[in-house]
């Protein structure tokens, strides 16, 4: 079952549209009035608007905490967010307005490994600051890093190779009894090399003697990848999801519907709350990892996060992904009181470098510098059980993962 890399088409389409962009002006983006601007391109309408709708709650929450406090020097930090729909084609044009007309001293909160695929190209050219992109993808994360890319969360290598860690050393699976189901682009690409760089660590032979079933991007149509898995021998034990939530949902709720008996894992892109709320009952046992603490949690930054969510407004519920918008805000707030001079997309560059290692109370250590544009390694799991999303210790991962027999 070879893969089949889509990211160079997406990349095509970008470098394509960026004909002309150094018109774009890659000068310093300095604000002078009484506000800062930060951009935000985001899918606010078709299958992942949850996504980006919580990213945007997040960070709006974010920045009025902060206008609250006083801005920064005195400004007030103002967001312009447009819908992309979680389609490159229209990434494009959205970073061309952020910049050159909207003229954003940084881009925040990007939803998606296809769309960041087709920004980056621009953020680079015009040396406009990308920052904390609901990806974990590779290409995000360079080594060394480019410099105008800024991560906050953990990669998706990172969640998967979590995943690959519990079904090994708790469950005891072999690597071929781990299968994969992934969106047909980059992010899925993103995954499935994660993981079965993990899987050969303990001892694949090669991506080929695993089961992957794909889906395209924005559809439903997961029954093929489906019955690649299903037809897969050995037969799977666990299968690990790299897509959205929508055709995720459909796969679980299909697979279950014709007897496939496995640990059903999902990366964080997939949204835990839609998920849950997709399948209900048919949820119990499917597990999510996540790049930022349970909702619910006691950690200071989290109790903070509630407050300020509800303070922004009133009827938000907390959810995973405005957590994420919320912590990367947070970060960009911190790395923004600490510019002495011009508020400029170089200077906030140099800030988010200039923070090195520290602590905003998430209880976990975070850092960046010149050499680390990822500011967080953590991945904390969590499982559904009657509809709701609950902590995970994987040490308790055979007994509560409770949709399953093996």
């Amino acid at each position: 079952m070879p893969r089949i890399s889509h990211a160079g088409p997406v990349a095509f389409l970008a470098a394509a549209l960026l004909i002309g962009v150094g018109a774009l002006g890659t000068d310093a983006g300095a604000e002078t009035g009484e506000t800062l601007l930060l951009g935000m391109s985001t899918a606010l309408s078709g299958p992942a608007a949850e996504l980006g709708e919580n990213m945007r709650a997040g960070v709006l929450a974010s920045l009025e905490e902060a206008n609250r406090a006083g801005g920064i020097a005195g400004r007030k930090l103002e967001l312009r967010a447009f819908d992309d729909q979680y389609e490159p084609a229209q990434t494009v044009p959205n970073m061309r307005r952020l910049i050159e007309q909207e003229r954003v001293v940084a881009v925040i909160g990007n939803v998606g490994t296809p769309t960041a695929v087709a920004a980056i190209p621009i953020a680079n050219e015009t040396k406009t600051p990308f920052y904390g992109a609901f990806t974990g993808a590779g290409v995000l994360r360079k080594q060394p890093p480019d410099r105008y890319v800024v991560n906050y969360r953990a990669s998706y290598a990172e969640e998967t190779a979590a995943m690959v860690e519990a079904l090994v050393g708790q469950l005891k699976l072999q690597p071929t009894e781990i299968a994969f189901f992934t969106q047909r682009d980059a992010y899925g690409d993103a995954g499935f090399v994660g993981g079965i760089a993990a899987l050969k660590r303990h001892g694949l032979a090669s991506e080929h003697d695993v089961a992957h079933g794909r889906y395209e991007r924005n559809t439903l149509a997961v029954e093929d990848g489906l019955a690649e898995v299903m037809q897969a021998d050995p037969p799977p034990r666990a299968v690990i999801m790299v897509g959205a939530y929508a055709p995720c949902a459909r796969f679980i709720e299909l697979a279950r519907d014709v007897g496939l008996d496995v640990h059903f894992l999902n990366v964080s892109f997939v949204g835990a709350a839609p998920l849950a709320a997709a399948l209900g009952e048919k949820g119990d046992g499917v597990i999510v990892t996540q790049v930022v603490p349970h909702v619910d949690s006691d950690v200071p930054l989290v109790r903070e996060y509630r407050k300020a969510l509800t303070a922004w407004k009133a009827t938000a519920l907390p959810t995973f992904g405005s957590l994420e918008g919320y912590v990367a805000g947070r970060i960009l707030v911190r790395a923004l009181s600490g510019i002495g001079g011009d508020i400029t997309r170089e200077a906030v560059i140099d800030a988010l470098e200039a923070l090195g290692e520290f602590d905003l109370g998430l209880g976990t250590p975070l850092k960046l510098g010149p050499g680390e544009h990822q500011a967080s390694h953590t991945v904390w799991p969590t499982i559904l059980h009657g509809g709701r999303i609950q902590p995970l210790d994987w040490a308790a991962l055979s007994g509560a993962a409770s949709g399953t027999t093996r």
